[in-house]
């Protein structure tokens, strides 16, 4: 399973429910990422959106605590391990799981592979990705030549889980 999202310097990734900023660039990648696969969300991710739609195109799966949620295009579950469960039936490649911070990190023991925006700047955040970087689990294995927005300089990385013999 992978997951997709974008950080700051200080792997910060929201403020106040919302991104910390719209590269138009990453929502290309994100799109690219994901269009055609399934996408793992919590419900204020999917509230975030625009008329609080699933995503086109993908196969939507929100995880909310309450049990009487439901989302017209979507599959509702209500436990992380249930979202895992319903995943396992696809080719763990082209599942992502797409935030928010508190997903992202009951997600992490189950996700292999991280797609990870990297801007060069640090913002003020209430929501922050578990840092990688000091992970000794993780390794970076791919990261783009820079791109610019304005002047705001990013990177494309990815990174790999290790195998339990290279921790």
């Amino acid at each position: 399973m992978n997951c997709i999202v974008a950080a700051d310097a200080n792997w910060n990734i929201g403020m106040n429910g919302k991104l910390l900023v719209s590269i138009p660039q990453d929502m290309q990648y994100f799109k690219q990422m994901t269009m055609g696969k399934v996408v793992i969300m919590g419900r204020k991710t999917l509230e975030s959106f625009p008329k609080k739609k699933p995503l086109n195109g993908r196969i939507n799966i929100v995880i909310s605590g309450n049990p009487d949620y439901t989302v017209e295009g979507a599959t509702v579950v209500h436990s992380i391990e249930e979202a895992v469960e319903i995943a396992s039936k696809y080719d763990p490649d082209d599942v992502f799981c797409i935030g928010g911070g508190s997903i992202y990190r009951d997600m992490l023991p189950y996700i292999d592979k991280a797609y990870v925006t990297r801007i060069d700047f640090a913002y003020d955040a209430d929501t922050c990705f578990p840092n990688l970087d000091e992970d000794p689990e993780w390794e970076l294995v791919r990261r783009s030549e820079e791109g610019t927005y304005f002047d705001l300089v990013y990177t494309f990385d990815m990174y790999r889980r290790k195998r339990p013999e290279e921790v």
